[in-house]
């Protein structure tokens, strides 16, 4: 990564990015403060004004890559005309997501990760999640199932896939990716 100078202007977000920017190329473990401090050119001790300790730069890292898959989410859903097609093709973007930000993807719900993240209330949820119950809620108007059995099961169905893809136990084409969520969402 390239080193830049950093004079002024939001060094938090400058920190954030510069955290994602190494995720594309290690793990959530393997980074630290200092090589974070060093990515934007400022001291180590910097960083602490902003985030106590590495569990907090990964808690702004995780929140921030939730907004991102969000975004890819919406983004796929507005293509799709929404309704079953949009549902798919969020379901799509999270495994696209996932295979284009491994690490970020397995920070964000890795083991550390907050349990119960869909019995949480609205206004404590990331984007994405909130997405993801949104979507689930109108499809179950449309098949009369509980929608939390719908929100779990189409984010077991795209979590597993992504995972296996992930971690090479199979190898699909994007177009039998596609086919395979849109043949199990409603």
């Amino acid at each position: 990564m390239e080193k830049r100078s950093y004079h002024h202007g939001d060094l938090r977000q400058a920190l954030i990015e510069a955290g994602l920017t190494l995720l594309e190329v290690r793990a959530a473990d393997a980074l630290s403060l200092r090589e974070v401090a060093r990515a934007v050119g400022v001291s180590a001790t910097a960083v602490y004004r902003h985030f106590p300790d590495k569990d907090a730069l990964l808690d702004a890292l995780a929140a921030e890559g939730l907004r991102k898959l969000a975004d890819a989410q919406r983004g796929a859903a507005e293509r799709a005309g929404g309704g079953q097609a949009g549902f798919a093709a969020t379901g799509v973007a999270y495994v696209r997501f996932a295979l284009a930000n491994p690490a970020l993807f397995r920070m964000i719900f890795g083991a550390k990760a907050s349990h119960g993240m869909l019995d949480v209330p609205p206004h404590g949820l990331p984007d994405a999640l909130i997405f993801l119950r949104e979507n689930a809620a109108a499809a179950a108007a449309e098949t009369g199932t509980d929608p939390r059995v719908e929100a779990i099961r189409a984010w077991s169905l795209v979590h597993g896939l992504a995972l296996l893809l992930l971690d090479q136990q199979i190898e699909l084409e994007d177009a039998l990716v596609e086919q395979i969520i849109a043949s199990e969402l409603p």
